[in-house]
């Protein structure tokens, strides 16, 4: 693979969930991440420049999908997938951790870019 996937996580408030998942995965030779919430209380807000750069958007609830289709009605979205990954663990807990790395790494595998 020559270039990297660009690999957006989404959660409500871009606090624990998505922060978590674009630290445990900033190294990654695979992929660019970036995360934002969908709250207008997150600590970054997604962007419509976020929603173009982006080639995957994870989403932690399915929730959040919907959320991001009514603050973007005339978005193309890449393809959405959800974790499904509740609101129960804060930053850089060892079972969210976990949660993320089983959750993404399905899904890289099931979209080509799982690892070798």
């Amino acid at each position: 693979m020559t270039e990297k996937l660009h690999l957006l996580f989404i959660c409500g408030k871009n606090q624990w969930r998505s922060p978590t998942a674009a630290r445990i995965y900033a190294n990654d030779p695979r992929i660019q991440v970036r995360s934002a919430g969908v709250s207008l209380k997150s600590v970054r807000s997604v962007t419509l420049k976020d929603i173009e750069w982006a080639d995957l958007i994870l989403v932690m609830e399915k929730k959040h999908r919907s959320r991001l289709q009514e603050l973007f009605p005339e978005g193309e979205f890449p393809v959405i997938k959800s974790l499904e990954i509740p609101d129960d663990y804060p930053f850089m807990d060892p079972e969210l951790i976990e949660l993320l790395r089983e959750g993404v790494e399905s899904i890289l595998k099931e979209e080509g870019h799982g690892e070798d």
